[in-house]
């Protein structure tokens, strides 16, 4: 799930009224891998979602899609939108995040030990 901010939400409804013309219908995030600390979010305005595709809601009607693969390095986080003197932007609060970079767009997860799931030979 993706929780989506009511500063999110405003930003995402206002720049799609700008592009008006284009008729977009959300923000697509989603991760790829890059980056300075292993992964990279990304961002693009779309007109659809894709057929697999989760989306999430927030206030106004904004919309978020997110492929199925990125959902599984953002589930659980929210989606802010930063107005502070030094930065403006879209801000995640990914709690599956192990560190960021400084630029807030690259962050790395903790890698899972793989389980064995071996049971023990037993003797006859």
């Amino acid at each position: 799930m993706i929780t989506i901010t009511e500063a999110a939400a405003n930003q995402i409804v206002k720049l799609i009224a700008k592009e008006e013309e284009k008729q977009l219908a959300g923000l697509r995030v989603g991760v790829k891998a890059g980056g300075c600390s292993g992964f990279e979010y990304t961002f693009a305005w779309e007109s659809t979602p894709k057929p697999t595709d989760q989306v999430f809601e927030g206030a106004a009607g904004a919309k978020v899609f997110v492929d199925p693969r990125s959902l599984r390095l953002l589930d659980g986080t929210t989606l802010d939108y930063d107005t502070g003197l030094l930065s403006k932007g879209f801000v995640f609060q990914n709690p599956q995040a192990k560190s960021t970079c400084g630029c807030g767009v690259s962050f790395s997860i903790e890698e899972k030990p793989a389980t064995d799931n071996r049971q023990p030979a037993t003797e006859l």
